[in-house]
């Protein structure tokens, strides 16, 4: 048969036509089945497997159309027809209508997804009555006075979040912008805030001035403005008459419920210099550092000293002394600090047991110097119920439950807390963490590059990038994205585990070999996870049990970490996570996510 011949067969059998018809019957399904995943929680492979399935049935369709007919009596074998029966024109005219129905309703939801889907969340994402508080401007003349036009503007966060209905924006995002060139329509767009509080603090002599104005964010219209003027010894008085005019201008109510408390940044004795020192003392912990934690104990010290009564400067020296033993000390200092972070938490609590900070104190000292989980959880949870809109209380909470093996509801809490502070860029770390246990890597993927322009030169972020890829089975594309980590442990540890998976095993054992020589008894816990990627099981546990001995706090994750994925079956799996407190393997929700089928595989030599 010639090739002319060939194709005009095929052309009377109607086969290109119905392979027209089902490639665009595909395409409706791959588009319908992407916009469901996300809504029903599946995990991403789920589209790719139906378009791999659809690509491999293809040329059996293509068979089936050239032997069989469509006729009025069913199907027909192509041989059982007589001459002339075929109805060619007819079919081919109704095989147009359906391929032209077909397409018609993949450009649809296409469409739908580019289009209408995304500008639907972003109007979703826009509460009519959401605002940031931007810093205010330090106008007294003094830069040391910074810490004091800071501190007014996270009272009126604080004052703000806890009106019913009302979206306030987080420190963390909105201090952003301070200084910012971006007009309103861009920071609002960024923040998600339909409202943008701007101003100014002046503490000059006796008396402070604030000055305040409410933006449309959208048009960049003025919807209110106005100065307050009082004697610095009235502060309190100033700082509730502008929360008051900024709520009445935006009509929203104080929260009401039985479990919410009045929570409040200002000492119970009313003292000034009290107040004064506890802002500087959140003015240094904002700052991160070693040397910066200390400076805030001493001033939170001060606070506590000057009003013994005031919980909330008790409970923010608690967590201080917890953040830095976790994060700089080991050893006997580290107890120190934690000996001191007991003291303060149990003393704030005691003052005033619905103080959700106190709370959260208490909960951080489980979690970094018990390993208590339960513990924690439960006084997050109270945390949560005091205070209903805190984004990190929300945080705190989301840990613990990825901790216990609930990944998905750790995923379901880090989005609420990031609708009211978007710009965290930790938050968008962890999230892309939760949804890697979930194998929901399109999603996870999207997480950490996000956190990663928020903040490019971030510790740890493209080791989890690296881990992702991992995952996925790409060992290219992982030791690039290890190497992109700043250099330091992380980046040897990024680089330890995504040679594992490639095809140079002297370099896989040589970069082991840098952890387990440098490292052992920082990174125990990252040492058991190379081993776990190596399939060597007995050196993952004896790891773990290092890791257990130093209370590396990376046993958090180890119902959800996805290179422990092959162990979670095996009795000594499910005997270490007894030992370390933490719920049998066979109840986390990751331990019956299915794997992406190339996984986690070594690439052979």
């Amino acid at each position: 048969m010639s090739v002319g011949s060939f194709l005009a067969e095929l052309r009377r059998r109607n086969v290109l036509r119905t392979g027209v018809l089902y490639l665009g019957g595909l395409w409706a399904l791959a588009q319908g089945i992407a916009q469901l995943v996300p809504v029903f929680g599946a995990p991403d492979w789920v589209t790719r497997w139906v378009i791999i399935a659809g690509v491999i049935g293809f040329p059996f369709w293509l068979l089936f159309a050239w032997f069989f007919e469509l006729t009025p009596e069913g199907l027909k074998l192509e041989h059982e027809l007589a001459p002339g029966e075929s109805a060619v024109y007819p079919k081919g005219r109704k095989l147009d209508f359906w391929i032209i129905g077909v397409l018609a309703l993949a450009v649809v939801l296409l469409l739908t997804n580019q289009f209408v889907a995304r500008r639907d969340a972003t109007n979703a994402a826009i509460p009519e009555k959401s605002i940031a508080v931007l810093p205010l401007t330090n106008e007294s003349g003094n830069k040391d006075e910074q810490y004091f036009s800071d501190g007014l503007s996270e009272d009126l966060i604080t004052e703000l979040a806890q009106f019913e209905g009302l979206t306030v924006i987080g420190r963390s995002s909105a201090f952003q912008f301070r200084d910012s060139k971006e007009d309103s329509k861009t920071i609002g767009a960024k923040l998600g805030v339909a409202t943008l509080l701007e101003g100014s603090v002046r503490h000059a002599g006796d008396m402070v001035r604030i000055s305040a104005t409410l933006i449309n964010a959208a048009s960049g219209r003025t919807l209110w403005s106005q100065r307050f003027d009082r004697p610095y010894k009235d502060l309190f008085v100033l700082q509730d008459e502008v929360t008051k005019a900024v709520a009445s201008a935006l009509k929203a109510k104080l929260l009401a419920g039985d479990n919410a408390a009045a929570q409040t940044d200002r000492p119970p004795s009313g003292n000034l210099d009290a107040y004064n020192a506890y802002l500087q003392g959140n003015f240094f912990v904002a700052l991160g550092t070693e040397a910066d934690f200390g400076k805030a104990i001493d001033q939170y010290s001060i606070a506590t000293r000057l009003d013994p009564k005031y919980a909330l400067a008790w409970a923010l020296s608690s967590l201080a002394w917890s953040n830095e033993a976790a994060g700089f000390l080991e050893g006997t200092a580290a107890e120190q600090a934690y000996a001191q972070a007991h003291s303060a938490a149990e003393t704030a609590l005691t003052l005033a047991p619905d103080l959700a900070r106190a709370h959260v104190a208490k909960g951080r000292l489980l979690l970094n110097r018990d390993f208590d989980w339960a513990g924690a959880e439960a006084e997050a949870r109270r945390a949560l119920e005091l205070a209903p809109t805190d984004g990190a209380t929300r945080i705190m909470l989301a840990n613990l439950r990825a901790t216990l093996g609930q990944p998905a509801e750790a995923v379901d809490l880090i989005r609420k807390a990031l609708a009211t502070d978007p710009l965290r860029a930790g938050w968008y770390w962890g999230l892309s963490g939760n949804l890697t246990a979930l194998n929901r890597l399109d999603e996870a993927d999207q997480a950490i590059r996000r956190a990663i322009e928020l903040q490019p030169k971030a510790v740890s972020y493209n080791l989890q990038l690296a881990t992702i890829e991992i995952v996925r089975g790409n060992a290219q594309a992982a030791l690039a994205a290890a190497q992109q980590e700043p250099p330091g442990v992380w980046q040897d540890e990024a680089v330890a585990l995504a040679r594992q998976i490639g095809t140079d095993r002297p370099a896989a054992d040589a970069s082991l070999k840098v952890l387990t020589d440098k490292y052992a008894t920082l990174v125990a816990y990252q040492i058991a996870e190379v081993y776990a990627l190596r399939d060597d099981a007995d050196h993952v546990f004896e790891w773990l049990d290092r890791a257990w001995a130093s209370r590396d706090t990376g046993i958090r994750n180890l119902l959800i970490d996805p290179f422990f994925k092959r162990y979670r079956d095996t009795p000594r799996f499910a005997a270490f996570c007894k030992k370390v407190g933490l719920p049998p393997p066979a109840r986390s929700v990751a331990a019956h996510v299915p794997a992406s089928p190339q996984a986690l595989t070594r690439q052979a030599p």
